[in-house]
């Protein structure tokens, strides 16, 4: 078992940065594939940004490539999402997710994640 919980969100203008965090408690962090992700219409969960056990490979979505980092402390038990250049459509509730069992090719995949956070809202405004 894995506990997640974010913070860092919030309402900001458009052009503006935020950088969302998300702390586990319970198994070993590093041994997690952690993700982002955000509601979407048609999706229950659209994939924004995921990074490897190691941190040493990321992936991004096309909508928030150059704009969006993620990266990882394994001695802090967090992942990190910074949010550059924000536009009104990034607005959304923004879940962390950890999975161990799944690789590069499918680590965008909302579905194959077993623990989830509640939720941090983020609101851009034009």
């Amino acid at each position: 078992q894995v506990q997640l919980v974010e913070s860092g969100g919030g309402l900001v203008q458009a052009g503006g940065s935020l950088r969302l965090s998300c702390v586990a408690f319970g198994r070993t962090f590093s041994s997690f594939f952690l993700g982002w992700f955000r509601p979407a219409p048609g999706h229950d969960r659209e994939f924004v940004a995921s990074i490897t056990r190691t941190g040493s490979f990321t992936y991004y979505a096309d909508s928030v490539k150059r704009r969006f980092t993620v990266y990882r402390d394994n001695a802090k038990n967090t992942v990190y999402l910074q949010m550059n250049s924000l536009k009104p459509e990034d607005t959304a509730v923004y879940y962390c997710a950890a999975e161990r069992w799944i690789s590069i090719p499918t680590m965008h995949e909302p579905t194959l994640y077993d623990y989830w956070g509640q939720g941090t809202q983020v609101t851009v405004s034009s």
